[in-house]
């Protein structure tokens, strides 16, 4: 017999719905719900391209700002093996600088990460101890652009809501994280996970990512016209230092048949054409 709750109040402050207490008899294995909530937040379409702005705010409420090109493609038909290749536009003094991905998933892999930077003439590899890092001087860490990879982490099913799949996450490598454990609500239509607490070895949050807008976008694949449902705004708060990342994603596509070529290192001091419309 299934033991109802009263109304939960979820920490988005957007919705208050009747949850069902534990994990609940009809939820699908929790892996199950992490490899497709893997696919829809990270391998939407065989590629992807759009338009990025990203407002950094700190404690005193002083703002920067990052706008960026981003292209993604898909090089294998197992959510596993990608690439990426961001661009910045603006501001001047970041224009121009690249940042490019080859994502290996994995036990034991590391993913490949290169660092142009223009000002220097320089391409920097990025090292593996470097990916929960800040990205270019924001609330989001270099991890969060690509994705981590659903092997590095233990998954249990906490509680299943109306609305959510509440997943905690505990990483099979604790030394090589900053975190103890962090905790997902993943949208029960779309997948998505629509919120990610981060907690320290005192179970004390410390870092936050949510998304605030999702929207669908169109597409064609294999000849038949889809609609993948598209996260459009997000951002990831410090509860440490007070700061906070808002992004906002703009001139979305899927399935524009990138190329393999066009997320080489011959083109990160040269973009392709592809990024920098």
């Amino acid at each position: 017999m299934k033991k109802i709750c009263g109304l939960i109040l979820m920490a988005l402050g957007v919705f208050s719905v009747a949850g069902q207490c534990g994990a609940g008899e009809d939820a699908p294995p929790v892996e199950t719900i992490i490899a497709r909530s893997n696919h829809a937040s990270l391998y939407q379409g065989a590629d992807a391209q759009g338009t990025t702005t990203m407002t950094i705010t700190d404690k005193q409420g002083r703002t920067r700002k990052r706008q960026f090109n981003m292209m993604r493609k898909n090089t294998d038909a197992k959510d596993a093996e990608q690439k990426y290749f961001v661009y910045f536009i603006e501001p001047s003094d970041v224009r121009r600088m690249v940042f490019m991905v080859h994502k290996h998933v994995g036990e034991g892999k590391d993913d490949d990460r290169w660092l142009y930077m223009p000002s220097l003439d320089l391409v920097k590899r990025i090292a593996a101890s470097d990916k929960r890092t800040s990205f270019v001087g924001s609330d989001f860490l270099y991890e969060d652009i690509s994705g981590r990879g659903p092997e590095e982490d233990a998954h249990e099913l906490l509680e299943t809501t109306d609305s959510y799949f509440v997943v905690k996450n505990t990483p099979k490598n604790p030394d090589a994280v900053e975190f103890a454990s962090y905790v997902a609500h993943i949208d029960k239509t779309t997948f998505l996970p629509m919120k990610i607490e981060y907690f320290k070895d005192d179970n004390r949050p410390y870092r936050v990512i949510e998304v605030m807008a999702v929207e669908p976008v169109e597409a064609t694949e294999n000849g038949q016209r889809v609609v993948y449902p598209t996260v459009v705004r997000s951002v990831a708060r410090d509860l440490e230092s007070g700061g906070q990342t808002e992004m906002v994603f703009t001139r979305i596509r899927y399935n524009a048949g990138l190329t393999d070529d066009l997320f080489t290192e011959r083109y990160l001091r040269r973009a392709p054409k592809e990024v920098m419309q």
